[in-house]
């Protein structure tokens, strides 16, 4: 095992002074296990207008033009299991995963492509924070086995990287800020928003809690100003966000 290169890396990384030292010190790192790309994003919050950036990445030529045209991103099997995993996982198990969904054709058509640019397969590392999903490392090219010792410090690696680029982008102090609300909520207000996230509508809430529908409506329409929330999916979202509801 090549477990003293990564080892290596983690102190190197808080030596490194620019974006590109760390790029560099992660792809010497990479070749030395016969991985060829890589890819590094930041998520935004769920009431965020943009979903993910990529903070530093490294794949074939011509490969995210392909993946955009063809909308892969609507059916890959990666980006869908990312939404619920809760620790690292290899590109082979999230196919596997689904392997009986309706849009299996498109799937295979995209692992045909990506073969194409020599992706055969990888490993994702989901990064969590406080609101829950904060960012994912990824590493590809090669189908390789990494050992359960290996798999856990890359694992480490990838989150100091992640906030070693934003410590020299400036955007840690921003993302590690403690987010609270600008206004309490009623015993009431919480139940009502509790139900409403179990996925209830407002005739059930209504039946659970034994007031009328109206007054429910009327509860979520004052949670939602609260919020400054858009609609119902945006105040579940946020409550989520803030740790309000789990």
């Amino acid at each position: 095992m090549k477990i003293h290169s990564i080892l290596q890396l983690l102190v190197l990384i808080n030596e490194s002074k620019t974006q590109a030292e760390v790029a560099a010190e992660l792809e010497t790192l990479l070749r030395a296990y016969g991985f060829e790309f890589y890819g590094l994003w930041l998520h935004h919050r769920a009431d965020s207008a943009r979903s993910e950036v990529a903070l530093m990445d490294s794949w074939p030529e011509g490969w995210q033009a392909l993946y955009m045209t063809r909308k892969y991103g609507l059916v890959d099997p990666i980006r869908r299991m990312l939404a619920s995993a809760q620790r690292p996982f290899r590109w082979r198990d999230a196919i596997h995963a689904f392997r009986d969904d309706p849009y299996r054709k498109r799937v295979l058509r995209l692992m045909q492509d990506a073969a194409k640019f020599n992706l055969l397969d990888g490993y994702v590392f989901p990064i969590f924070g406080k609101t829950g999903l904060i960012g994912q490392f990824s590493i590809s090219g090669a189908s390789i086995e990494l050992s359960p010792v290996e798999l856990a410090l890359f694992e480490t690696a990838g989150r100091r990287i992640f906030w070693r680029i934003l410590e020299l982008q400036g955007l840690a102090p921003e993302l590690d800020r403690c987010e609270t609300l600008d206004a309490d909520l009623t015993k009431r207000q919480m139940e009502v928003l509790i139900l409403l996230a179990d996925g209830m509508t407002s005739n059930e809430v209504a039946k659970e809690l034994s007031i009328s529908s109206h007054t429910v409506d009327w509860y979520i329409n004052i949670i939602q100003e609260k919020f400054n929330a858009k609609n119902r999916q945006h105040v579940i979202a946020i409550a989520f966000r803030l740790g309000l509801i789990t």
